[in-house]
């Protein structure tokens, strides 16, 4: 059986890149591993702490609904997301790794995001990046 990594933060992309992580990991049959990747530090306080665990607590409860073999892995250790999901697809040898975009000015649109480009760059396995 395969995996499938997705990227997820509680936003619109995350969203999006969560929904397409489900729908490749049933299309493959795949294993799907979520990852939402926080570095810590002073602004990661008990609130935003909390809030995470709740986040992850509904995505739990979505991707047992869709009926998906998961893993759920919220790290916070001081790496960049693009770290995380890296070394997880590596260590998981993925088939795919899944990531969101958010839209962007005319201007923006010269320049990924610094996580985005790394993780398009990095990558041990193709890449979906999908938008909101």
């Amino acid at each position: 059986m395969g995996t499938v990594v997705v990227g997820y933060v509680p936003k619109p992309e995350g969203e999006a890149a969560l929904a397409a992580g489900i729908n490749e990991a049933k299309l493959r049959g795949s294993k799907l591993v979520v990852v939402n990747s926080h570095r810590g530090g002073q602004e990661f306080d008990r609130t935003k702490a909390q809030a995470a665990e709740d986040d992850m607590a509904g995505i739990k409860t979505r991707l047992e609904e869709a009926g998906v073999e998961h893993d759920i892995r919220q790290l916070v250790r001081g790496f960049e997301p693009a770290e995380d999901l890296i070394s997880i697809a590596e260590a998981n040898n993925a088939e795919l790794l899944v990531i969101g975009l958010r839209r962007r000015s005319p201007v923006g649109k010269l320049i990924l995001g610094s996580n985005a480009q790394r993780v398009l760059l990095d990558a041990p396995c193709p890449v979906l990046a999908v938008k909101a």
